[in-house]
């Protein structure tokens, strides 16, 4: 179970970040990954975020090599059921799924970070018009879905840290789209809610 945990962590990776941001790239020619790497608060959020994702790809990545290290991981034995882990796998399966058609929908919108010189436009339709943030809403479903795959105080921090990141991230991303959408992104806001 361990490999397929790692491989499908890998595809999602590189599916959800690296895959759609070449596709913008060459649509646009501009650089969708845009995380500072300064001591602002989006800088230093992007930064952990990246660490977050190393984690992630770390741990299932040890977990595939050397099975036996998911006990040293911290394995949280009462909650080892096939059926929390088959859970588990149909939350990863909908986050990647989710993932990807928010960004088809967000086409040449789609950012890894706030990028103040672009002035993108607000998608509001599709996934967009049930959720303000279904791609965080997918990571978030990706690392619960870990937790159960492979429940382990380590999966279960890494779902923590995961999820107040993504509360600050989501908190900065909207003053941003205020200050540049100004009144339509506040009728969004109003009309659509944050996760779902």
């Amino acid at each position: 179970m361990y490999p397929a945990l790692f491989a499908f962590t890998l595809l999602y990776l590189l599916l959800a970040f690296v895959w759609r941001s070449v596709l913008v790239w060459r649509r646009t020619g501009a650089n969708p990954y845009v995380l500072p790497q300064d001591d602002s608060p989006q800088g230093y959020v992007g930064a952990a975020m990246r660490l977050l994702m190393a984690a992630v790809l770390l741990t299932t990545g040890v977990m595939a090599a050397v099975p036996q290290s998911a006990d040293l991981m911290g394995l949280l034995p009462w909650l080892v059921s096939p059926a929390l882990q088959s859970g588990g796998w149909l939350l990863m399966a909908d986050a990647l799924g989710l993932t990807l058609v928010a960004q088809a929908q967000m086409g040449a919108s789609w950012r890894i970070g706030l990028d103040a010189r672009a002035r993108t436009a607000l998608v509001q339709s599709g996934v967009f018009a049930r959720s303000r943030n279904p791609i965080f809403l997918a990571m978030r479903l990706m690392l619960l879905g870990l937790f159960l795959a492979a429940p382990q105080a380590v999966t279960l921090t890494l779902l923590v840290a995961g999820e107040v990141l993504m509360q600050v991230q989501v908190r900065l991303e909207e003053a941003y789209l205020h200050g540049v959408h100004g009144e339509t992104y506040e009728a969004y806001r109003a009309r659509v809610p944050r996760w779902l």
